[in-house]
This record gives C-alpha cells, structure tokens and sequence, in this order.
C-alpha cells in the first residue's frame, strides 16, 4: 500500500504502519491487564531508545535523549488499555458473570463475540432471546447482571474471577478507512512507535506507553512524575460525532468529523490545555500544509488531564485522530486522520521553539 502523504520529510502511514496497527488492535489488552500490547511496544521500542523502563504500574516509558544540552523534556502519552469485561462468577457449563471495564453501554453487548482470559478463547454475549421478552423487557435497557459471556460446554472451568474479555473484532482496511476494535488508542499507540524510529533531536523526547487510562488515567499519572516533562501531548482518538441527524436537519453537535484531519483540544471534561501549546500545534500545522481541525470543548478527556497536574504542573494539550463509534465492538477511522496526526505531532516536536514556555500563558 502506498503512502498517503507525498513530497515530505514527515513521517509516513503506508503497509508497514498499518501491519502495526493491526497486530495492536488485534490484541487483547484491557486495563489492567495490558501485557498483549505491552509486548508489542516492547519489541519495537526496547532496540530503539536509550532508555526503555517498565514501571510499578505497567507503563513503557521510552527515553530519546536529545543531541544537544538542556533540551526540553517532552512527554508524549498514549494509553495501551482498552475498554472490555472481567470475570467475576462462573456460573458452570461455561457461562461466566462479567462486570464491564471502562465506558461502556450495555445496550450494545447482546450477541457480541469475545476473547476471553490469557488463551484468548473465543465467547459470545448471551442474552435472552427477543422472542422470549416481553415488551415492557424490550423498553427497559438490559442490566449487565443479566448477561452472561457463553464459552460454551468446553470452555466450562477454563477462566476464572478476575481474567479479561475483549471483544473479538478482526481490523480491516476499508477504502479509506480503518476499521477495528480499540483503535481508542492503539492509533497513538502506532504513532508514538514510528516516531520512535526517527525521533527528533532537537529535544529528549520522552514516550509513555500508559496503563488503565479508561479506568481514571492511572498510568499517566504515575509516569508523569517519574518522567518530571517540561511539556506534554496526549496522542489519542477522540469521538467524531459526524454523522445525520435523525430529522435531516444540520448537525450542529459534532465535536469533530471524519476527514478533516488531527483534533487539537482546547477543553475537555479533565484539562484547560495550555494555550502556549495548541498555537503552535496550529502554526505547525499550517506552515506543513497539514489540515487540521479543533475539537469542540466538552466531556471526555485524555491523559492530558493527569499529567497536567503532576508534581508543579505540566504544561499539556491533545492531539486526537477522530473516530466513529467509540468504546463498542468497532471504530472507524480515515488512513488520512491518522497520517496527518504522526506528521503534525513530528512537525510540532521538530519547530518547537525553545522559549516557547517563557512566554505568557
């Protein structure tokens, strides 16, 4: 597959990246229980950095030293987790009780494939049938106590309290599109390692690969004070809520759309970002003739929000590819969103004034 930006120095998202980002999105990895991405990130990074640590919470933190004195500590985060399930009971002949980890709606699980504890072996989430609800069942939503995953007669005793499930989505490429499940965020999982290829000298570059950031940005937090940054940058995937409204009229509630390039936050539910911070990802972006997009204020959040607030405070902003159908069995994303995001966070590192924090907030 070709690459999809020509005539640049930045870097690019061809066969290579994707093969990446498939093997990531296959993966298995929910929080707190991170070890199938952990072993990706570890393998492509461990040849890579000058130096590559494992903290007490199951962070990868990736050290490029600078090749010049007193360079700024940046700090870029993208969280290995992903939202799933966790045993809590087995009921016998292979069904199990689940609690949900992270955000999820219930209302969308019935019938869902899964992969379930260490050995990945593969279930599906048994409701009771349609046929056999009444209607005042069907108005009410399905509480996650009365869904059970099936692993079927053979699968009975082979997971315990406490294992994960994810769901079983195979990534795909689509036209332009990416398809798979916990794209939220092995898409800035997949940047922050090919920039770990070619990373910029300019300053230390410090790459954090966090744990059980869908469960209150655990990881982020921890690895923020170990690495003590100058300035930080979530790498994530933010949702685009682009799509019809049911009456036809204009959709005046997207936060972001699909297309239109990396998200730069301004506010979410967690983090002010630093003003400092989102000019200059702006004035990268239109001096490298990237597109580029603001994400509308509102809820949600990012590692930004941890970070931000570590030791005497961090300096912070996010950067996100724009995704459709976020926490569920799949998203959709644009091959475009995500190139143009590694090639604006490369250009941002790269043009990074050095006084740039000695102006005013």
């Amino acid at each position: 597959m070709s690459a999809t930006r020509e005539n640049t120095a930045a870097p690019l998202v061809g066969a290579e990246q994707i093969e990446l980002l498939e093997r990531l999105s296959n993966a298995v990895a929910v929080s707190g229980d991170e070890g199938a991405v952990r072993r990706i990130v570890l393998e492509a990074v461990r040849p890579l950095a000058d130096e590559v640590v494992v903290d007490a919470m199951g962070s990868v933190l990736a050290t490029f030293r600078a090749s010049r004195p007193n360079a700024p500590r940046v700090m870029l985060a993208a969280h290995m987790d992903e939202v799933g399930f966790m045993i809590v009971k087995d009921d016998g002949d292979g069904l199990y009780q689940f609690e949900t980890v992270g955000g999820l709606d219930p209302a969308q699980l019935p019938g869902k494939p899964v992969l379930v504890g260490k050995d990945n072996l593969p279930g599906v989430i048994g409701a009771t049938a349609i046929h056999l609800t009444t209607r005042e069942e069907r108005e009410q939503k399905i509480p996650v106590r009365q869904l059970r995953i099936d692993l079927g007669p053979e699968g009975a005793g082979k997971v315990k309290p406490g294992d994960r499930a994810g769901f079983a989505t195979r990534f795909k490429v689509a036209g332009p599109s990416l398809v798979g499940k916990a794209l939220d965020d092995r898409l800035g999982v997949a940047t922050l390692i090919e920039l770990a290829k070619n990373p910029p000298r300019n300053v230390e570059l410090q790459l954090a690969f966090t744990v059980q950031e869908e469960v209150g940005l655990r990881g982020a937090r921890a690895a923020a004070y170990r690495l003590q940054p100058d300035l930080a940058l979530a790498i994530d995937s933010t949702p685009a809520f682009d799509l019809p409204t049911w009456d036809d009229e204009e959709n005046t509630q997207y936060n972001t759309r699909l297309g239109e390039g990396p998200a730069i936050y301004l506010a979410d539910r967690g983090t002010l970002s630093d003003p400092r911070l989102t000019a200059h990802l702006a004035a990268a972006a239109r001096r490298n003739n990237i597109p580029f997009q603001y994400r509308q204020p509102g809820g949600g959040g990012t590692d930004a929000a941890a970070i931000h607030r570590t030791r005497a405070g961090v300096p912070s902003a996010s950067i996100s590819v724009p995704g459709r159908y976020a926490h569920s069995a799949v998203m959709v994303a644009r091959l475009d969103d995500w190139s143009n995001t590694l090639a604006l966070v490369r250009a941002a590192l790269e043009e990074l004034p050095d006084d740039l924090l000695g102006s005013e907030r």
